[in-house]
């Protein structure tokens, strides 16, 4: 059986903590940004973590060694 492929889509969307956890960027930063709070602007420029539900998901697009 040859070996899995990674997702290249989601390499380029998720990496991995020192610590071993998924990081992601947030959603909704792209357009209609004169309606959002700064402050809720501010918040979605910082990276957020994958649910622990994804996980597993996650882990199998991207593969062990990214």
């Amino acid at each position: 059986m040859p070996k899995m492929r990674t997702n290249r889509a989601a390499a380029k969307r998720f990496r991995r903590t020192g610590t071993g956890k998924i990081r992601r960027h947030k959603s909704c930063k792209s357009h209609m940004l004169t309606k959002k709070a700064r402050d809720r602007k501010r918040k979605l420029a910082k990276a957020g973590l994958v649910a622990k539900v994804d996980v597993r998901r996650v882990e199998r697009m991207i593969g062990p060694s990214h």
